[in-house]
């Protein structure tokens, strides 16, 4: 399912995981846990505690694939640091992102498992800002599906490619 823009600057997701809140909210939380399928890093598990996050996307499967030259500066691993919002364990995460923008991850618990909601707020407004972010949660979002069921993640960079083209396409036109 694809991520859709919601408001002008705020993409929308929703992902189902055949799991509890309880597993998927130590996935978003735990950095080891969260490392492998965004990025590592402390978390203050408090409003306004601090937010690290160190993505090596190289390293979310063992498939190799080439970064591409858009995000070559990313081939070393990229970092940044934000704060806590909003947590209530094990349903509400949300927190500021490197341009400050806001994320806001919500789990509610279904008969067959976990709706995951991803709301990421106060994005500039463009086409190539859309087409990225939204491929890369679509992305990684994809490799915390293959984590979840035990299966290996496709390579990063292979799969935000892909989809990048999806979301280019498709969020074109907005």
């Amino acid at each position: 399912m694809l991520g859709k823009v919601i408001a002008p600057g705020v993409l929308y997701f929703e992902r189902f995981f055949g799991s509890t809140p309880q597993k998927v909210w130590k996935y978003l939380i735990d950095s080891e846990k969260r490392g492998k399928w965004l990025g590592k890093g402390d978390m203050e598990l408090f409003e306004g505690g601090r937010v690290e996050l160190y993505f090596m996307h190289t390293e979310l499967s063992p498939s190799t694939a080439p970064v591409p030259d858009r995000y070559q500066h990313m081939q070393q691993g990229h970092h940044f640091t934000g704060k806590v919002l909003q947590i209530k364990p094990p349903h509400l995460l949300s927190f500021t992102w490197e341009d400050g923008s806001e994320v806001t991850i919500e789990l509610s618990a279904h008969k067959d498992g976990v709706l995951l909601r991803l709301t990421h707020r106060k994005l500039a407004d463009d086409p190539a800002t859309r087409s990225s972010v939204a491929a890369g949660w679509h992305t990684h979002m994809e490799i915390l599906q293959n984590v979840l069921n035990g299966s290996i993640p496709p390579n990063f960079w292979l799969s935000f490619h892909n989809i990048q083209q999806v979301y280019q396409i498709d969020l074109l036109q907005l």
